[in-house]
């Protein structure tokens, strides 16, 4: 998926919304998909592997996927709890004395659990989206099947699952979606890393042996928040018209008259 696709599907699901901005507070829920970007990981093969030891790893763009449980704290602070899943495609294996047309195969997979802490930046009442940023920390497992110089004499894989601790940078921007009190649209970009994995090593004639490699992701995503418990403002009401002016009453006078004068007498 390319970035061009992802940010023309953020824009068109954002378009329909238009309910103003208000802080969570209370349980919510997420998910988001999108691409994965992993970084080019150097790799480091143990003293015993015949040939030289290092090399590096090149990754295709990939998929990621999330989940997540969280809680509002009313003025802009979250805290929320998160699985994660990205896989990459092996693109390309240099370095350990390969030929540089060498022949890969491959993948890699990260899952784990991310406890994350957001805040949520407010732009006002009459604004109907709000810009977030947050961190995490967790735990990653990397499930690596990394193979250059397949289907030739000096074959180089690398392959296994390690579990490391992992960390986060999140920003994105949710846009609240009018028809639905609590729903928004969100769109993010994560960078995440774990320590080194271990993992096992061999080459074509040596004994096996170990490799470490690193591990950094760029994610950008586009997902749907629902917070439970929110309820719509309630409807401006016009004032009222000021009451209308009563209307003139007409009034008769009488008025005396001595006989044949034309002075008003005191009664009239």
């Amino acid at each position: 998926m390319s970035l061009r696709k992802i940010l023309l599907a953020a824009t068109v699901l954002a378009l329909p919304v238009a309910a103003n901005a208000q802080p969570i507070s209370g349980l919510y829920v997420g998910a988001g998909v999108g691409a994965n970007l992993r970084q080019n990981s150097d790799a480091t093969l143990s003293n015993n592997m015949l040939g030289p030891r290092g090399g590096t790893a090149e990754f295709k763009y990939g998929f990621v996927g999330t989940l997540s449980l969280g809680y509002g704290f009313g003025n802009g602070v979250r805290a929320e709890i998160e699985g994660s899943y990205r896989n990459n495609d092996v693109d390309k294996v240099s370095g350990f004395g390969l030929p540089s047309n060498n022949r890969t195969l491959g993948s890699v997979t990260t899952y784990g659990v991310m406890a994350n802490a957001l805040y949520d930046i407010d732009l006002g009442p009459t604004i109907p989206l709000t810009p977030y940023v947050g961190v995490g920390a967790g735990y990653q497992w990397v499930d690596n099947d990394i193979r250059g110089n397949v289907g030739v004499p000096g074959t180089v894989s690398l392959n296994g699952t390690d579990g490391r601790f992992a960390y986060q940078a999140i920003a994105g921007i949710a846009f609240n979606v009018a028809e639905i009190p609590g729903l928004a649209v969100t769109t993010e970009y994560r960078f995440m890393g774990t320590l080194d994995n271990e993992v096992g090593a061999r080459r074509d004639f040596s004994a096996p042996g170990k490799a470490e490699l690193d591990n950094f992701n760029h994610s950008l995503m586009i997902g749907l928040r629902y917070a439970f418990g929110v309820t719509p403002p309630p409807p401006v009401v016009a004032p009222a018209p000021p009451p209308a002016a009563a209307p003139a009453v007409a009034r008769t006078y009488l008025v005396f008259f001595d006989f044949d004068r034309a002075d008003l007498t005191d009664r009239a």
